[in-house]
């Protein structure tokens, strides 16, 4: 079994998913990014997606958690920030937040394999490949540093899929050969 390089936890903690009051709802933020628009949801207490989106434009000014949000996203592309610190609540199955709360613990910059999550959690590659195609928060839980067999590049749930992954990896100063 694999483990993971010796390093502090990571500050982002998956909580429970949340259930969303309708009257309440959501919020939502926009950002350009490198790697296209993306879309920043949450409810109060923890953000609960990332999407990618055509259009960056905002209607309203974001403040607290999406502020914060949009902030750090933008000094990770500037390079500034290594580790994201925001409360995640990401709605999935026990493995699937299992698996993703594994991917919050590999470092920047450093990959671990599909074969190597599973062996982690007592699972399967395939269902390990599959959590990491329904991740609701890329980026932030950082599902682009899993690859596959023999460190292969395979599959991005993102858009621009597999070139996507590849510019985030060469983005953390992961060499792909």
């Amino acid at each position: 079994m694999t483990s993971l390089p010796d390093r502090p936890a990571a500050p982002t903690v998956l909580q429970p998913a949340p259930q969303i009051d309708v009257a309440a709802g959501t919020q939502r933020v926009r950002v350009g990014s490198p790697v296209g628009g993306l879309e920043i949801e949450a409810t109060s207490d923890a953000i609960i997606a990332v999407r990618w989106v055509d259009d960056t434009a905002d209607a309203v000014a974001a403040s607290g958690l999406l502020a914060e949000a949009r902030q750090q996203l933008v000094a990770y592309f500037a390079g500034r920030l290594k580790v994201f610190d925001l409360p995640l609540a990401p709605a999935g199955s026990p493995f699937e937040r299992d698996i993703w709360r594994l991917m919050c613990d590999i470092p920047y910059g450093q990959t671990m394999t599909y074969g190597e999550m599973a062996d982690a959690v007592g699972g399967v590659a395939r269902a390990v490949g599959t959590a990491c195609g329904s991740n609701p928060i890329p980026l932030i839980i950082p599902c682009h540093r899993v690859l596959g067999a023999g460190n292969r590049m395979v599959g991005y749930s993102g858009r621009g899929s597999v070139e996507t992954k590849r510019w985030l990896l060469v983005h953390e100063g992961k060499l792909l050969l």
